[in-house]
């Protein structure tokens, strides 16, 4: 494989996003690439979407429940009378989701157009919801949830592990042990597996590869993979296949299950570029030892044949016979089935065990199932790829203008998840805080914290807009470092690159009311942070580093700055009382009340095996109770929480509250409003977040270390005679409006030649110290000029202090 570079196919197998690809394949194929291997990549969940969601996929649909023996429900019943209607308007519907034919909103939303089931039932009052959004998005939501009651119809028949976002996730959540994923591939493929399957083949023509990776960043994606990776074994068994992922960082890396490895010849942990370069170097090296080996072994051939079965080949210490059935299995393993004939293959395979040295020292973070069967985890202590040199993702072999732009909830933060394309990319590697004591913080990908320069990520920015034609970025990262994000900003606008973007971010005070405004106007349309439970006491306890005060006015500075804020929250974190729950609500409502937060989820509380409290229950007072390890997945904990409230039980209430926030109604309502058992009357004070956002600022004299940036033009000055004295006079012309700042002669001149020197110089850092070291003597002191009228409108109108 060094002589010729191997062909690598990377695969995303189904399902992820219908909206935009899953950034994992592009950044290994940018990677590789930016080395000099031919890698091709394919979204096999959206292959396997257009193709069933097509005319002949559901006339293949439609006919096979009709062949089948299947108990169908009424709303199945009504589908299959109505198959001419949706055979009529699938294509339709598939090219206005794929934004190829817009016209078409006006008919779906008033003409009769789409056939419905029970998705359409509790549809929403589209007026309220979209009224201010427009007929297309209330078209796209319809065709949602007509591409939902066929996923449904779907599910309930021939595809029972079909879902557009987790395909056969139950096989693989909390999957202890492999036996039933193992069952559902020795079954025979139904008609989506067999979809699926024919996609592949085709891709497997035309590629032709000698290496196959799957990402699977999801339990949902684990049984595609799997699926695929039997095929490509059934197809040519020397191809190599390789799997890794989020759900194998956090689930297999206790893995001791042989039968997996029928599929996956390597599975990598953590990041993928250390492992991938690690493995092909070690392909390769074993494909030139083979061929050494082969020819080498040419003279000895004859000789051994003729010894007999008795007698012991040279100066190996064992009896022939006894070597050749050892040797046949090592080389299925180590030579991928490429058999000579019998002869080579007995020769070669014993001169490889008894001669060559082990080629597993070549290996990262990478398991392996050894010539006796026995599972191998291999780390030599190769150091890992930075951050700055991982390059930057290719997405130049997807189909972008296929995906599909869809609308499953009226949630504005989710719909950022489903809407629209979006280019994936991380500003830094891991956590710079990992601490929460409910997150994998022992993990890679969040312990070890990296950053790159700005001036790199805005040429990877830009490398990725030429590539894809798209500017909307979605920041991958935990949670994106304030100051990283800072710089990013500043070299956005020094460079002129128009991007929107959004991400995740812990809500900490670094991120001020000026930091929100440059990180708008850089391009920032939504933040979602965690606010997790909304209790003083507890967020101390998991280390969040944060308190409810500080949560709402950095919410507020993102708000203010025309930032969209999403919370996440969790309910049931260990020793969470039934009053502490309703405290959170408490503070959940008066943060939308404040109009600081629009969107926000609540999440139950999962105990891992990776996070603090999953590796010491016993400090945050729960009992792990299970389950037992049984050689496959090993990371959600099922725990005992006896100082804790019925978690389960507040559930339903605490999402339909948040349901309704979120569309700012009944927000007056007492919090017993929400649930259908008793529930203690809320302590938390009824103006908290009211008081928090009234806390008085810095003053800006006490910022004498931060820098100044102005958002605007340099200004124009006049000087001209005032009623008492001569004053100048900048007029600055902005986007929106022009608006004018009056001051004194010798001020204005300083204030002109400082944004003069803001807008033009981006390189030279101007800080709040040496800009009160050249204000004009005479004119006062630089503290009470801060307070003045002209700095005030300055501030208010883009000048920042960050």
């Amino acid at each position: 494989m060094s002589s010729v570079s191997p062909r690598i196919l990377l695969l995303t197998p189904p399902l992820t996003q219908l909206n935009t690809p899953y950034p994992a394949t592009a950044y290994i194929k940018g990677f590789l690439g930016g080395r000099g291997y031919a890698v091709t990549q394919a979204d096999m969940g959206l292959q396997l979407v257009l193709r069933l969601f097509s005319v002949e996929g559901l006339k293949q649909v439609f006919a096979e429940i009709e062949a089948g023996n299947f108990d169908l429900s009424d709303n199945a019943k009504r589908m299959l009378r109505l198959q001419n209607r949706y055979l009529a308007t699938i294509t339709p519907v598939i090219r206005f989701l794929q934004n190829k034919d817009l016209t078409l909103a006006p008919r779906i939303c008033h003409g009769r157009f789409l056939p419905e089931a029970s998705r359409f039932d509790n549809v929403a009052d589209l007026e309220a919801a979209f009224g201010t959004m427009g007929l297309t998005d209330q078209a796209r939501h319809l065709a949602t949830l007509y591409l939902e009651d066929l996923a449904d119809l779907i599910k309930e028949t021939v595809g029972p592990h079909f879902g557009f976002s987790r395909y056969a996730e139950k096989l693989a959540l909390s999957a202890t042990s492999f036996a039933p994923l193992h069952e559902a591939l020795e079954a025979a493929p139904n008609l989506l597996d067999r979809l699926l399957l024919e996609e592949l083949d085709e891709l497997l023509a035309r590629v032709q590869p000698d290496v196959v990776g799957f990402t699977v960043p999801f339990p949902g994606n684990l049984y595609g993979a799997l699926r695929l990776a039997k095929r490509i074994k059934e197809i040519n068994p020397a191809t190599h296949t390789i799997m890794g992922g989020g759900y194998p960082n956090t689930e297999l890396r206790t893995i001791q299950e042989p039968r997996f490895f029928n599929y996956i010849d390597y599975l990598t942990l953590d990041d993928g570029e250390g492992p991938w370069l690690r493995l092909l170097e070690y392909l390769g090296k074993k494909k030139e030892r083979h061929a050494e080996l082969v020819e080498a072994s040419l003279p000895l051939r004859q000789a051994s044949l003729s010894a007999g079965e008795g007698s012991y080949s040279a100066g190996s210490g064992m009896k022939f016979n006894e070597a050749s059935e050892m040797l046949r299995q090592a080389q299925h393993d180590m030579l991928g089935g490429d058999s000579p004939e019998p002869a080579d293959e007995v020769h070669c395979a014993l001169q490889t065990i008894l001669y060559a040295p082990d080629t597993n020292s070549l290996l990262q973070r990478t398991f392996l199932r050894n010539a006796q069967g026995q599972i191998e985890y291999v780390n030599h202590p190769y150091p890992d790829v930075p951050h700055a040199e991982v390059g930057t993702p290719d997405y130049s072999d997807l189909p972008l203008t296929e995906y599909l732009s869809v609308l499953e909830v009226l949630n504005p933060m989710h719909r950022l998840w489903s809407d629209g394309r979006w280019n994936k990319l991380t500003v830094a590697h891991g956590c710079y805080w990992k601490r929460c004591s409910f997150c994998d913080v022992t993990l890679d990908y969040i312990s070890r914290y990296e950053t790159a320069p700005s001036t790199l990520l805005v040429d990877r920015i830009e490398q990725i807009i030429q590539q894809t034609g798209q500017t909307g970025f979605h920041f991958v990262d935990e949670a994106a470092p304030p100051l990283a994000l800072r710089d990013l900003a500043v070299e956005l606008l020094k460079r002129r690159v128009a991007i929107t973007w959004w991400g995740n971010i812990r809500f900490e005070k670094t991120f001020s009311p000026d930091l929100c405004r440059l990180l708008a106007a850089s391009g920032c349309i939504a933040v979602s942070g965690g606010l997790e439970v909304a209790s003083d006491r507890l967020l101390a306890l998991m280390e969040k580093g944060v308190t409810i005060a500080q949560v709402a006015r950095v919410a507020d500075g993102f708000t203010q700055a025309g930032i969209m804020v999403h919370a996440y929250l969790m309910y049931g974190f260990p020793t969470q009382t039934a009053q502490e729950t309703v405290d959170s609500l408490e503070v959940v409502r008066q943060l939308f009340a404040a109009g600081v937060v629009q969107s926000g989820y609540w999440h139950r509380f999962s105990m891992t095996a990776h996070s603090p409290v999953g590796k010491n229950p016993a400090k945050y007072q729960v009992v792990a109770i299970g389950p037992e390890p049984a050689g496959f997945a090993w990371n959600d904990l099922w725990h005992d929480d006896p100082l804790g409230t019925d978690h389960e039980a507040f559930g339903p209430g605490l999402a339909k509250s948040l349901y309704n926030y979120l569309h700012g109604v009944a927000l007056d309502e007492p919090l017993s409003f929400w649930f259908d058992f008793k529930t203690p009357r809320p302590t938390t004070p009824r103006h908290l977040v009211q008081q928090a956002l009234q806390a008085p600022e810095k003053p800006d004299f006490a910022k004498q270390n931060q820098r100044l940036f102005w958002l605007g033009n340099a200004p124009e000055i006049r000087i001209e005679q005032g009623k008492k004295a001569i004053r100048s006079v900048l007029t600055c012309y902005e986007q929106a409006e022009d608006f004018e700042v009056k001051t004194s002669a010798a001020a204005g001149q300083w204030l002109h030649q400082l944004l003069t020197q803001l807008t033009h110089d981006y390189d030279t850092k101007v800080l709040v110290k040496e800009a009160a070291a050249t204000f004009p003597a005479g004119e006062g002191t630089f503290e009470a000029f801060l307070q003045s009228p002209a700095w005030l409108l300055l501030r208010e109108k883009g000048l920042l202090v960050l």
